[in-house]
């Protein structure tokens, strides 16, 4: 349960470590709202700089959230990374959808600590069929 007492209901990623990735907090439709929060592990060195994977990991998870379907894949992405992130910070990552064909979304997804942003980024998604890993490629 979140704040305003509306259950989450997360259709994709379920196994996503939210301890690297983020916690989901919120989610509507054609938006989400995902807490990442920096820890030690995540340090690249001894100042405490976070590696960027984890910030980007934690935009992707938030479209995914966002587009919450079992089957969605990242297709592309565009990522500024604005500002460090450093090991304590917490970062609240949130998107919308801004295209949406049925299949094909673009996602747009900010984050910021306090009302510092940090992160910027445009995620291209697609929703499949079937999961990604039982498509059959033809030769």
């Amino acid at each position: 349960m979140i704040e305003n007492e509306h259950k989450i209901e997360l259709n994709t990623h379920k196994k996503i470590n939210q301890n690297l990735c983020g916690k989901l907090i919120e989610q509507g439709e054609k938006y989400a709202k995902v807490k990442f929060e920096a820890t030690e592990e995540m340090a690249v060195d001894e100042l405490g700089l976070i590696h960027g994977g984890f910030t980007f990991g934690a935009a992707d998870f938030c479209a995914m959230a966002t587009i919450n379907h079992p089957n969605v894949v990242l297709t592309n992405s565009k990522s500024k990374f604005l500002a460090p992130v450093k090991v304590g910070d917490i970062v609240i990552f949130e998107s919308e959808i801004v295209f949406d064909d049925d299949r094909r979304q673009e996602v747009n997804v900010i984050g910021k600590i306090d009302d510092i942003k940090v992160y910027e980024g445009v995620f291209g998604t697609v929703v499949l069929q079937k999961h990604v890993l039982k498509l059959k490629i033809s030769d």
